[in-house]
Formats: C-alpha cells, structure tokens, sequence
C-alpha cells in the first residue's frame, strides 16, 4: 500500500565514473565506487537519513526534513574530499535534493518529489549540491550553512521553471548561525534575462521562462530551416542555470560566432553570451543567408 509523506529526497552520484572504469579496469573500480558509496549511506544514516537503494554509482536517500538533507549533502561532500583514499583516486560527486510529498511502498519511494530531485541531481556539476530553492526556503537556522540563488531549471511535469540554489558546502563557516535565505530572490521583482534571435526578415523574443526554442528542418520547429546541410532535428536554445545554452543534436553541427572567433558545436552545449550568429551545419561564411543573429539582453 501507497503512504503519502512529506520527505527529502537526495540523489549522490559519482562524476566521472566512466573514465574511472577505463583507468583502473572493472574490479578496481567497482570496488572503488562501491566504497563510495557505503561512505554516502554512512553520512545519510548519521543525519537521520535513509537509504532506499543504490542505481549503479548513485545512491537515494531519503531525510524526515530538509534541514537533514541539506547537511547530509554537505558532509557527504566534505567526506569525499577529506579522506585520502577517494582524493588519490580523484573522486567527486554531484549531488542533488529536493523536499515534497513522495508515495512510500514497499521500501521505494515515488512520485513528483522523486523527479524534482532527480533533475536537481542532473543539473549539479561535480562537487557541486543543487536543490530547490522550495527546499532552503523551509530551513531558516542551521549552523554552517548557506545557499545562493542559481537561476530556475525547467523539470518535466512542471508548467513552469522552478528556482535552484547552490549549498555552498566547501567554506568554512562554523563561525555562522543562521542561514542565508533566499526570500530575497522570491520577493524582490526580477530582472529576466532575454534573447533576441533574427532569421532573415523574422524575429523571436525569449525569456527565462519561456519553452526551449528548437531549429531544424523539419516543419514544426520554433524555427525551421530548410536546407541540405541543417538536420531534421539540429538544436535547441534553453535557459539553463543563469544562461541560455545551445544544445546541438546534428549531424554536421553548429558553428557559432561571436566577435571574431567562430566555433564549431557539435553533440555538445554552448553558453550563448553578448550578441552574435548561429550557422546550422556549416561555416557562417558560406552560409550567410541562413545566419540566426542572436542577442543577449
């Protein structure tokens, strides 16, 4: 039977463990990620936490509040760089939390919580801890911790983009008592940033919020562009963590130009800044008439 609590939930995983298995062969490094792993649960047990499992080189757990999920998560990372063991083999990890009601059956946990803090998980970088700033706004005294606003992330099932905070875990800062709150941010009327996109004689306005924007050949894009060279499906334009990035998906890339550099992105991202052209597919210079002029605002 289904059981409806108010829970944390926290993912840890291991950054880089696919060049770890490459550098150290199979056994060695299941070993190694193994213990890793065993020192996560360790820390989430002594802050009241709960492992529901482990999914390859990541651990879930589960915290009664927020104010234990958010130490849990700086300790883990404290105890990752502090013992010697994980720092000769160059371990970190990213971790990412998120407190809201979760279905509780048979020793798993699921539902829209679950999600949230997967995606958290997904957004951190390594060494980095990323939640909901829902979650920190619930903490108002904790010793040693403070966050900082990052922006807001889209997350499937949700209307709207939801704000994120980093916990900022690796200064010293026994010395305070009382959390940094991010009411600020929520409170105070925010400045969007916005993109402004020209194709030809058409221009796109885009906003923090707004759906990501998608370019291709294909009829049915935010922008399509037909031509040999550009794919069906080519990119996408994003707000992602205080920018908006370019994911390329193509077959023969993006090449983006800014100043006088030009780059080439190809299955890769690329933070878009200050004003300057998009070419799908090939070179801006022999492809003038299908420039994408773009400005950050």
């Amino acid at each position: 039977m289904s059981v409806p609590q108010s829970l944390t939930i926290l993912f840890a995983d291991v950054s880089g463990s696919t060049k770890l298995f490459e550098t150290r062969g199979d056994v060695r490094a299941r070993a190694i990620i193994a213990t890793v792993l065993k020192a996560l649960a360790d820390v989430a047990q002594r802050h009241g936490g709960s492992l529901v499992k482990t999914i390859g080189d990541e651990v879930m757990c589960t915290f009664p509040g927020a104010l234990q999920g958010l130490l849990a998560a700086t300790d883990m990372q404290r105890r990752i760089k502090g013992e010697a063991d994980f720092v000769v083999e160059n371990i970190g990890i990213r971790i990412g939390l998120h407190h809201g009601e979760a279905l509780v059956e048979d020793n798993d946990v699921f539902g829209d919580a679950v999600n949230v803090a997967a995606r958290m998980a997904a957004l951190a970088k390594r060494d980095q801890i990323v939640a909901t700033a829902s979650t920190a706004l619930g903490i108002t005294n904790a010793a040693g911790l403070r966050v900082r606003s990052i922006g807001t992330a889209r997350v499937a099932g949700k209307l709207m983009p939801i704000e994120i905070v980093d916990v900022m875990w690796q200064e010293d800062v026994s010395h305070v008592t009382t959390v940094q709150r991010v009411v600020q941010f929520a409170n105070a009327p925010a400045e969007r940033m916005r993109l402004v996109l020209r194709h030809r004689d058409r221009e796109f306005s885009i906003d923090e919020l707004a759906d990501p924007f998608t370019l291709g050949r294909e009829v049915g894009h935010s922008l399509t562009i037909d031509a040999d060279w550009v794919s069906r499906d080519h990119a996408m334009i994003e707000w992602k963590r205080g920018h908006f990035v370019l994911t390329d998906r193509s077959t023969n890339g993006t090449w983006v130009k800014i100043g006088a550099e030009e780059l080439i992105v190809h299955r890769d991202v690329f933070h878009l800044r200050r004003t300057g052209s998009i070419s799908l597919g090939q070179a801006s210079a022999t492809g003038s008439m299908n420039l994408v002029l773009f400005e950050c605002r």
